[in-house]
């Protein structure tokens, strides 16, 4: 599938992904920085923050899936979720403390659980002729090249202005607007089916979700429960390289890499299977934590940083392009909603115990314990899903 191809529509998500991106991933990396180096947060607190930000995430990304499915409407959504995200930017900078960083968090998060079920319903919406895989892999690429981009502009800024952390929040309110500017091109595509009735979400939509989604969730929020926030891998490169700079930039590299890969990606997947594409993801994260754990060379860093790109670009999107193949489009919201609210909720608890495990036993034992319960979850996945049919 050529880039030609891709519908008028996805172009324009991935662009506003590529906007708001931009703006985050100035932030993400330089966030846990700022809370620890400058405020003087624990990393108990700072998992407690990534924590409360993924959950109120989640939490919104199974209601608002849902709401858009009943409706029948999509974009109002991306854009409601766009602006509140854009809001949030420069408070850090405005006011600089531990709760304003936590308000800040958990507000952009609010804004990302508002609008990404229905986006990824939308976008699901133009898959034709089993090709999901492919436009996923193409949005999570936009979207991760401005995780690119992003630390990039933050790293110039940290090196012109002496590390004045607080400019980069005000300045990634730019972008956000552009994000917004976008979304404002964004228009519904008419559902196949009708609209979703009034029943109880979650316990109505899961009653009648097929089995091989039910299996899928229930080991990808398991899978969740280990997969802890990525600033504890940016924490863990400073921890070692003792730099700021070096800790920034080999997540640059890694979201390189996450965004060359996503949109090939997407095309394997289609070919050979989602189900053994984010097999192969889960394998591959297994080793990325374990290496995370056990190393205290630079260098490796960066080598581990690298495969950690490849479990990205074979998971996230994968993910989502499986999920919509696998329900009808009217309950693709609810769908992809409710698998990443629980996802949320999981989320929350693996970056606090990770926090909590790191600040009393050390980065070792959080990393190895990670490694183990994702190749655990790979193994099961594997085995299940010779029972049943994989798409």
């Amino acid at each position: 599938m050529k880039f030609s191809r891709i519908p008028r529509q996805v172009l324009l998500l991935g662009l506003v992904s590529l906007f708001t991106d931009m703006a985050s991933e100035m932030l993400y990396p330089v966030t846990p920085i700022f809370l620890s180096g400058v405020l003087g947060a624990s990393m108990a607190i700072i998992g407690l923050i990534e924590g409360l930000a993924e959950v109120t995430a989640g939490i919104l990304k199974g209601y608002f899936g849902f709401l858009s499915d009943k409706l029948g409407k999509r974009s109002i959504f991306v854009v409601i979720g766009y602006s509140l995200s854009a809001i949030s930017k420069p408070l850090p900078g405005l006011l600089p403390s531990t709760i304003v960083v936590l308000l800040s968090r958990v507000t952009d998060r609010i804004g990302k659980g508002v609008r990404t079920a229905p986006r990824d319903a939308l976008l699901a919406g133009y898959s034709e002729g089993g090709n999901s895989g492919t436009i996923f892999g193409f949005h999570r690429g936009m979207d991760t090249m401005g995780a690119v981009i992003g630390p990039l502009i933050a790293l110039m800024l940290l090196k012109i202005y002496s590390n004045n952390f607080g400019l980069i929040f005000l300045i990634a309110f730019i972008p956000s607007v552009a994000a917004i500017g976008v979304t404002l091109l964004i228009k519904d595509r008419k559902a196949e089916g009708k609209p979703r009735s009034g029943k109880l979400f979650p316990i109505g939509f899961w009653k009648e979700a097929p089995r091989d989604y039910k299996m899928l969730t229930i080991l990808f929020t398991l899978f969740s429960l280990v997969n802890s926030s990525d600033v504890f891998l940016i924490l863990r490169s400073k921890e070692i390289s003792h730099s700021n700079s070096s800790a920034i930039l080999v997540y640059v590299f890694y979201n390189l890499i996450y965004a060359g890969l996503s949109y090939p990606a997407g095309i394997f997947s289609d070919k050979f299977g989602k189900k053994n594409v984010l097999i192969a993801g889960l394998v591959i994260f297994s080793g990325v934590y374990f290496g995370f754990g056990l190393t205290s060379r630079i260098g490796l860093i960066w080598g581990l940083f690298f495969f950690y790109g490849v479990y990205a670009a074979f998971s996230e999107g994968i993910l989502k392009a499986w999920v919509s193949d696998l329900v009808p489009d009217n309950k693709r919201g609810s769908a992809i909603g409710l698998i990443t609210m629980l996802s949320g909720f999981a989320i929350m608890l693996g970056s606090l115990l990770t926090g909590v495990l790191w600040d009393k036993f050390g980065a070792q034992v959080p990393f190895i314990l990670s490694g183990i319960v994702s190749l655990v979850v790979a193994v099961f996945l594997y085995i299940l899903n010779r029972r049943v049919q994989a798409v």
